[in-house]
């Protein structure tokens, strides 16, 4: 008798999960959220600065708009325009930026990762979100940060074309974006990009989607020229006026002098404060130096496809510094944050190159690691020293503000004066200016305004153009809190 045995089939087995590594972009969008939610926000979460109170006020339903000069754009008032249309709350407003710009950051360093991988991808995106300017910067109502990061995806998308067809349209709209919130910084990225797309037969497709992208971001600007300026000269005009006069100088000193803060540096005579943390600015032009060169010898050996990675970024980077360093002589910080963004990507690259090319990566990494740590200390510590002078400017606004509420001043009402914009914005009112670069009325149209709506002309009026006014029974009060500043109300009728 035969026994028969039941064989069972073995299964197939199959392979084992591949083990996913640490998502390390998300992990440093994650803490650039987190050091603004923690140290940014409740520092910041009183009031908003002067431009600040320009850009909301344009979409604003609660208060009127605030004069709008010749060289500004109104892209961040759009990206703001639900957040501040649904509350009144600046701690609601930055939150709400402070995340959004988490997630753009993320978003934007991810295009990058198919190009320069992405663990170096995450590694520009902490060089980049490192920097307290950039920190700073991410719940405030200003375009620099979202310029930055919209030329980093601009860039990133520009290299990706050519093997993704699809995704041509992906540069027009970053560029577009970009020329939104910043018309000539639109114009400064679109240069370059241009240049290659005409010089470079892979890259030519994209040229249609560029130009199309550029007139799309610039077409609220030139209406705007023609609406109220009486055409795109004489806007352009107005707004080299209201620059200071855009001419060839050597504006370095003034970039490198405002590094560490102040916000705004105009006129820029203030001393270089704590030069030893300016050290990573004077070597940023040497890293990019070598990074050009080791990706240029890489290319002509064959090793590697890293040379567009690594010349777009710069050449864009330089084009969008030009206007910052060599046609205006004042500085901010937040003007060379596109800057910045973009060079973080070749500075990245460099620094994983030199970890792969070591016959002993670990000590190289290390000491990659020291440097990246003191680089980030030390932001931190210029974050935390510019952050309260910041916000204490902005309380200062709201201090005078609410001086004005005490002496009767309700919306309907008009503030005009030196620092009229932010504190007529905190107070709900109307502002204007009869001098500077922010005038819009006259003397004689101011005070004929004032015989019929609550009126206060801040400061000094003889320092204003209205010298008569003690003569017309305005009378001076001091604002409380405010460091000495003082309004002249208007008598009511």
């Amino acid at each position: 008798m035969t026994a028969t045995v039941a064989v069972r089939p073995v299964a197939a087995q199959s392979p084992p999960p591949a083990r996913r590594g640490v998502p390390w972009l998300a992990v440093v969008a994650a803490a650039y959220a987190v050091v603004q939610l923690a140290v940014v926000v409740p520092h910041m979460g009183g009031g908003l600065l002067w431009d600040e109170s320009v850009y909301a006020s344009q979409v604003d339903p609660r208060r009127p708009a605030s004069f709008f000069s010749a060289p500004r754009s109104r892209g961040i008032s759009y990206l703001i325009a639900p957040v501040i249309t649904a509350t009144s709350s600046v701690v609601a407003l930055r939150v709400a930026l402070a995340l959004l710009s988490a997630a753009a950051l993320y978003a934007v360093f991810r295009v990058w990762g198919p190009l320069v991988g992405r663990g170096t991808a995450a590694l520009a995106a902490l060089l980049f979100s490192g920097l307290w300017i950039a920190q700073i910067s991410g719940s405030q109502v200003m375009p620099n940060l979202w310029v930055a990061l919209g030329a980093v995806a601009a860039v990133g998308w520009f290299l990706r074309a050519p093997e993704e067809p699809r995704a041509r349209w992906w540069p027009a709209a970053a560029v577009a974006s970009v020329t939104l919130l910043r018309m000539p910084d639109g114009g400064w990225l679109g240069l370059p990009l241009l240049a290659a797309a005409v010089c470079v037969r892979r890259w030519r497709p994209a040229l249609p989607a560029l130009l199309g992208g550029l007139a799309l971001g610039a077409a609220p600007w030139v209406a705007e020229a023609y609406a109220r300026f009486g055409g795109v000269g004489a806007r352009l005009r107005a707004a080299g006026a209201t620059e200071g006069g855009m001419v060839p100088q050597i504006n370095v000193g003034a970039a490198l002098r405002s590094l560490n803060g102040p916000l705004l540096c105009r006129p820029c005579h203030v001393p270089l404060r704590h030069p030893e943390l300016a050290l990573w600015w004077l070597a940023l032009p040497l890293l990019a130096a070598v990074a050009l060169a080791v990706a240029v010898r890489d290319h002509r050996a064959g090793r590697g496809r890293a040379l567009p990675a690594t010349v777009l970024p710069l050449v864009c980077a330089a084009s969008m510094a030009v206007p910052y360093l060599l046609l205006i002589d004042y500085s901010a910080p937040r003007f060379l944050l596109p800057a910045y963004a973009l060079l973080a990507l070749p500075t990245a690259a460099l620094a994983a190159r030199a970890v792969r090319a070591a016959r002993s990566p670990v000590p190289v990494s290390a000491a990659l690691g020291l440097v990246l740590a003191l680089q980030l200390g030390s932001q931190y510590a210029v974050l935390m020293d510019t952050a309260p002078r910041a916000a204490a400017t902005a309380t200062r606004y709201q201090r005078a503000a609410a001086g004005l509420r005490a002496l009767g001043l309700r919306p309907p009402c008009l503030v005009a004066g030196p620092r009229a914009l932010p504190i007529g914005y905190a107070a709900g009112c109307a502002s204007a200016e009869v001098r500077g670069n922010n005038a819009s009325t006259t003397a004689s149209a101011l005070l004929r305004r004032a015989a019929h709506e609550p009126t206060a002309v801040l400061g000094r009026t003889p320092g204003h153009g209205l010298p008569s006014l003690r003569a017309r029974d305005w009378r001076r009060h001091a604002l409380p809190g405010t460091g000495g500043w003082s309004a002249y109300v208007a008598p009511r009728r």
